[in-house]
């Protein structure tokens, strides 16, 4: 099942418009059962709306998080004693950053999916995953550098080099490496949900 979930990120590249959608991974997110963040549409999105509590503001700070409903914290609560009971559980270590990525707890999920990644670095959905958490604190570079690291260990990975293109084009405000993320993207997987949405923004970028 495809669970990615586009958020539309704050800044504009043309008026009325936002620099683009954010991606998280949704290979490393089966094994929650987590219901699905949602993000306000600005732009048509193929996956699904809302708001992004915790999200980069303009001004790239982050907003305050929302605290995570009674389901969740029980859910977190359980995942929380079971990565306690066993530490070298890379399963439960991921399930752990996926619900606090989802109650937006932003610190908690970058710090859950590092002891996922210690025990199994090569995961570029995991770090797709985690990078997507840097980027809603503000730790632009960071992000940045995951993503990068993402796309090295699997270089057709449509998320990782989408999300590159987004941090490039309104983080860092640097277009033309964000073109370039997006054009890999049309030649490495050009029927990609990603594909279509690396073809939106190359169009504003261009005006």
């Amino acid at each position: 099942m495809n669970r990615n979930i586009i958020f539309a990120l704050v800044g504009g590249l043309v008026a009325g418009f936002l620099a683009g959608y954010f991606v998280f991974s949704g290979d490393s997110r089966e094994a929650t059962g987590a219901a699905p963040v949602s993000s306000a549409p600005v732009m048509p999105a193929p996956s699904l709306g809302g708001s992004l509590p915790g999200a980069v503001a303009a001004g790239g700070m982050p907003t305050a998080p929302a605290l995570p409903n009674a389901e969740a914290q029980a859910r977190i609560a359980r995942i929380e004693t079971a990565v306690l009971a066993n530490p070298k559980d890379h399963d439960a270590w991921v399930a752990l950053g996926n619900e606090y990525f989802d109650s937006h707890l932003a610190q908690k999920a970058v710090d859950a999916y590092g002891k996922a990644l210690a025990l199994k670095p090569d995961d570029p959905n995991v770090l797709t995953d985690q990078g997507v958490m840097y980027r809603q604190l503000g730790q632009f570079d960071k992000a940045l550098a995951t993503f990068q690291k993402a796309n090295k260990l699997e270089p057709a990975h449509a998320q990782s080099l989408f999300n590159m293109g987004v941090v490039y084009a309104n983080d860092l405000h640097q277009p033309e490496e964000a073109a370039k993320a997006w054009n890999k993207i049309l030649t490495l997987a050009p029927g990609s949900e990603q594909a279509a949405q690396a073809r939106q923004m190359l169009s504003q970028i261009k005006k």
